[in-house]
């Protein structure tokens, strides 16, 4: 089964990087990078050292409910092209040990039993074996330790 893992939306980086507010109402905070963790979660590169970074509140999610969680993400803040949807684990999340792989379902709601911190090596496997559960409609990977979001993960329609 092809997965296609995905970064966030274009129209959402590029309201963060306009000045609008994020999913907590507040202006994304600029920052410069330290080179060291900061991963842009629309190009899916580091963001270099010293260079301009927005930290903001996300929400990828479509309409405000109680599963709906809002995390931290990093973005560069100058415009970046969004990485390209890839069935294959992007090169960037190799710089992980785990991360926490969750299913959804069509209402955007957790599929109880679904979530697990994997090893970055596991998490193709471990999403394609979770999508033999007929409820689950797509996967969120999150920071292990910190639990922010790094990507959403389909199944690739043919």
């Amino acid at each position: 089964m092809p997965l296609q893992f995905q970064a966030i939306p274009t129209k959402d980086a590029r309201a963060a990087q306009d000045g609008k507010p994020d999913a907590n109402g507040l202006i994304p905070e600029r920052a410069i990078s330290d080179g060291n963790g900061n991963p842009c979660r629309h190009c899916w590169s580091e963001i270099p050292k010293d260079a301009p970074m927005l930290i903001l509140g996300y929400r990828p999610f479509p309409t405000l409910q109680p599963y709906a969680e809002v995390g931290p993400i990093f973005l560069c803040a100058t415009k970046c092209e969004r990485h390209a949807e890839s069935d294959s684990l992007p090169e960037l999340f190799n710089n992980y040990g785990q991360m926490l792989v969750r299913g959804y379902d069509e209402d955007n709601r957790i599929v109880y039993g679904s979530g697990a911190v994997t090893k970055i090596t596991d998490i193709p496997s471990a999403i394609k074996a979770g999508f033999e559960n007929p409820k689950i409609k797509y996967f969120h990977m999150r920071s292990a330790s910190n639990n922010c979001y790094h990507a959403k993960v389909t199944k690739t329609q043919r």
